[in-house]
């Protein structure tokens, strides 16, 4: 976007105010006049003059007042930096179907629309599927996991997580999906599984930066099957973007020929399913995965909506045109705009700018923020040509989707409406089981600033630790982030060579913020084009560490005893925030000592405390000795949920 300032205030003196003190500075520094001067009223001819030259002054403090932050504003256009636009969240959306459905399953189209209220109370949030399913009548039924031993049932309405192939696999360790159906199992079709991983379980894989996805290989690799009545056929596997369930995300197989699934019972489940498992083949896991969940039917969505086919208007033929669109902001590599020349409508291409563009190139430039497009001059870009034949309507955005905003993080099972219906499809039971994530909102001015200097140090190349932490924060939704050279989240305590771990924290509201699995693989595909061919990255969630202070204080006789402990309690809580807390209120330090002083006054500074009588520091259960610092994990963080807090009055 733009920049655009609200320019600061260097002298806010107005007209009147400079006439008015030079009114009564006139027997100060002319007292020679003071004898004679004595109208000082609107008709005389010298205060004609103090209010002709308070005019001049008025002006001059208006124009010197726009210097400073114009310059800088100039000199960041001057290294094109902009305000980087909001971006959309994300969400994975469960599609279940009615069991009384006649078909084996339902189509749910590219685009879906499902929305969830306003966390503000406006306009809906609408998410649209970014791809299209088929959701199952066949409903998942049963989940056993097999160590090789023992097979064991698992509660698939909890979300306590579970290890898929036993916390101790031997061989033919398996996982194994039973679908409940009356029919026979659908043929041919995509059979879609969307995997939850907790990061516990999933470690450092889900934060494994070092490789692009298709040069890293799993731990254990998995042979997915379905039961055939008379033993288990080899299922084709059409693409594992869980890296062999190490991370969250979806599994797409192609269901076997009609009729070759066939229903069996396995680990004592008493009705005939049809069964589908997937098998370590070879290689094992050097941490057991954790499964949160294991769903059917859900796509993966954005909270965006899409357009086709908005009329922008007709060229004049005049070089740097500006066309408007509709809606904002428009989303990174969704606008497609055609152009009619009279020859029909042809595809333009977007650019970032016209710098490398000659007279002839069908190139455009988008502003996402404000939507709106900008055509070539005909020397840089070339200009749209005027037709008769549409002289209002020949520039058309032939498809484009908008939205984002950090509004659209809604939390689990917000997204439940259905915009429109689709036949088959239980809209009563559509949800998210899980919060949306990386919505956020447009960059401010004043992080902009802060961004200026990082981005001419770092260069977009991720070296040294301040570069790491700079482009970890422009990757995605995140707040704050901490490179540690040679640190390995494999190898606690140990120097490793070549080795970068960037924590990061979403910029949430919950008291202990922890990114998603899908916030840390966009950081780590975000480092991974930045980072030094030899350099090894791990992006991870930070450590939390639960504070927790008891504080006898006396307040004065006039304050109220309630007001006291509401104010304690909340400056507590924000002093160990980990976005707002610390001394200097950016959020806890990582790995930051507890200093009994600093808590000291952060209770004594205020309004109704006469004096404190004894603070105690609990972290994590264990209550320290009164005055001792308090030391934390390395590059951990403090949350807090509630202080015990004892006010009286001295009565003295």
């Amino acid at each position: 976007m733009p920049l655009e300032a609200n320019l600061p205030v260097i002298d806010d003196r107005t007209f009147d105010d400079i006439v008015t003190e030079a009114r009564s500075r006139i027997a100060r520094y002319t007292p020679e006049w003071a004898p004679v001067w004595t109208d000082v009223n609107d008709s005389d001819p010298g205060i004609t003059l103090v209010q002709v030259f308070a005019w001049l002054t008025e002006m001059l403090i208006y124009r010197l007042g726009k210097v400073p932050d114009l310059n800088y504003l100039k000199f960041l256009e001057l290294i094109g930096i902009e305000l980087n636009p909001a971006t959309p969240a994300q969400a994975e959306i469960t599609f279940p179907v009615v069991a009384t459905n006649s078909q084996p399953y339902v189509i749910v189209p590219l685009h879906t629309q499902v929305s969830a209220p306003s966390p503000s109370g406006g306009q809906s949030l609408i998410f649209e599927t970014d791809r299209a399913i088929y959701a199952l009548t066949a409903a998942l039924a049963a989940i056993l996991t097999y160590d090789g031993f023992q097979f064991d049932l698992v509660d698939s309405s909890s979300l306590a997580g579970f290890n898929p192939f036993g916390t101790a696999p031997g061989k033919d360790a398996a996982l194994l999906l039973g679908f409940q159906y009356s029919g026979a199992f659908p043929a041919q079709i995509e059979l879609n599984l969307d995997f939850w991983m907790a990061q516990q379980g999933s470690g450092t894989t889900s934060g494994d930066c070092s490789l692009p996805d298709s040069q890293v290989f799993p731990s254990a690799n998995l042979t997915w099957q379905y039961w055939s009545g008379l033993g288990w056929a080899s299922l084709g596997l059409l693409k594992d973007e869980t890296l062999g369930l190490q991370r969250s995300g979806h599994v797409y197989l192609r269901t076997p020929g009609s009729g070759a699934m066939q229903k069996g019972s396995f680990g004592g489940v008493p009705q005939p399913l049809y069964w589908i498992r997937a098998l370590i083949a070879s290689g094992r896991y050097e941490m057991q995965p954790v499964i949160l969940a294991v769903r059917t039917n859900t796509a993966p969505s954005t909270q965006a909506q899409t357009i086709n086919d908005e009329v922008l208007g007709g060229s004049t033929g005049l070089p740097n045109q500006i066309f408007q669109i509709a809606n904002s902001p428009i989303l990174d590599g969704t606008l497609q705009v055609q152009i009619d020349q009279g020859d029909g409508f042809e595809d333009w291409e977007q650019v970032q700018d016209f710098f490398g563009s000659g007279p002839n190139d069908q190139v455009y430039a988008l502003d996402r923020t404000t939507a709106q497009i900008r055509f070539g001059d005909g020397l840089n870009g070339a200009i749209p040509v005027a037709t008769s034949t549409r002289p209002n309507n020949n520039v058309v955005a032939r498809t484009y989707r908008y939205g984002g905003g950090k509004q659209g993080n809604v939390a689990a099972n917000a997204l439940t409406t259905l915009v429109n219906s689709i036949t088959g499809i239980d809209s009563s039971k559509i949800t998210n089981l899980f919060a949306a994530y990386a919505g956020g909102d447009e960059e401010t001015l004043d992080d902009a600033k802060l961004r200026a200097p990082m981005a001419l140090r770092s260069r977009d190349r991720a070296v040294t630790k301040s570069d790491f932490e700079y482009l970890a924060e422009q990757a995605a939704n995140v707040a704050r982030a901490f490179a540690m050279p040679l640190s390995h989240p494999s190898f606690p305590g140990i120097q490793v060579p070549g080795v970068v771990s960037v924590i990061v924290v979403p910029d949430s509201d919950d008291l202990k913020p922890l990114p998603s699995d899908g916030m840390l693989r966009t950081v780590c595909a975000y480092l991974n084009l930045r980072r030094l061919l030899t350099t090894e990255v791990y992006v991870i969630p930070p450590t939390y560490q639960l504070v927790k202070i008891h504080a006898e204080l006396v307040a004065l006789n006039t304050a109220d005893l309630a007001e006291v402990t509401n104010a304690v309690q909340a400056a507590l809580n924000n002093y160990f925030h980990p976005l707002h807390g610390g001394d200097d209120g950016t959020g806890w330090p990582f790995g930051g000592t507890i200093y009994f002083s600093r808590v000291y006054q952060q209770i004594n500074d205020l309004p109704g405390v006469d004096r404190i009588e004894q603070v105690l520091i609990t972290l994590d259960k264990t209550q320290y000795p009164v005055c001792q610092d308090v030391s934390i994990k390395p590059a951990a963080l403090l949350y807090s949920t509630g202080h015990e807090v004892v006010v009286s009055y001295s009565f003295s």
